[in-house]
């Protein structure tokens, strides 16, 4: 069984970047937007903030007390030609409200690719991607299900993979999880823990764990734990280092671009 290692990828990846930030003639910065003290929130905000110095990118992390406060910060930042990227950090507390606040944010400096209007791809959909490419994981003729439609992850992964022509369904809250069975790759980001139980995957299945949830301080993911006991799987995301160190490197070449 292949163990989809993100972090492993991102290390080349991250290697590429930081000779391609040497290489510029102005230092890229990164805002980074949020409104809480989350600790998923906090611990994802540090790494990157950590990867920047890493590569030689400037990273601000700007906490906000309300949502005209992010919008004010966004349209300053919009403005300002030392931000090269503007990122707001979901979930945001007034959470009706994210829709309005990411299309704020100018198309060429929404690095995560939320807005309606976004230059870039989202994030973490080109880091699903880039993780099974570069694992030779085949998409084509296999079925694959994402459940969640999520703005960061689910929604903009159906939009990608049908618009490349495969076969994916999206599941979401109500569907028929017994379903999952069926299919041969399978793609979960609805934060909630052990979601994806073991009678949900068949063997020789591809499962892509990018749920992220805290549960009395202890980040966890959608996937059941004795999931990663089991042998006959094709390929599975680790516990730690799957999706998340490649979505910071997409994140990072957005930005450098």
């Amino acid at each position: 069984m292949k163990v989809l290692n993100g972090r492993e990828l991102a290390g080349f990846i991250k290697e590429r970047q930081a000779a391609q930030v040497k290489n510029l003639e102005k230092k890229p910065k990164l805002l980074i937007i949020r409104d809480s003290d989350n600790p998923v929130i906090v611990k994802y905000v540090g790494l990157k903030i950590a990867y920047g110095e890493d590569i030689g990118v400037e990273v601000e992390d700007y906490c906000a007390k309300n949502s005209e406060e992010i919008a004010e910060k966004i349209r300053s930042a919009n403005v300002d030609p030392n931000v090269s990227g503007i990122i707001l950090q979901l979930p945001i507390l007034e959470k009706a409200k994210t829709d309005e606040l990411t299309n704020l944010i100018a198309p060429e400096k929404d690095v995560d690719g939320l807005g309606e209007n976004a230059k870039y791809d989202s994030a973490t959909a080109t880091a699903i991607n880039w993780l099974l490419a570069g694992y030779d994981i085949k998409l084509a003729e296999k079925k694959i299900a994402i459940v969640g439609r999520g703005k960061l992850v689910g929604a903009p992964l159906f939009r990608m993979f049908t618009n490349s022509g495969y076969l994916v369904d999206l599941f979401h809250r109500g569907s028929d999880l017994t379903d999952l069975r069926n299919y041969d790759i399978i793609i979960t980001a609805t934060g909630v823990p052990g979601l994806i139980s073991n009678d949900l995957v068949k063997p020789g299945a591809v499962l892509v764990d990018a749920g992220t949830a805290s549960e009395k301080g202890v980040l966890k993911g959608d996937v059941a734990e004795e999931i990663r006991s089991r042998t006959d799987l094709t390929a599975i995301t680790p516990k730690i280092g799957g999706i998340g160190p490649l979505t910071i490197a997409a994140l990072f070449d957005h930005v450098i671009r």
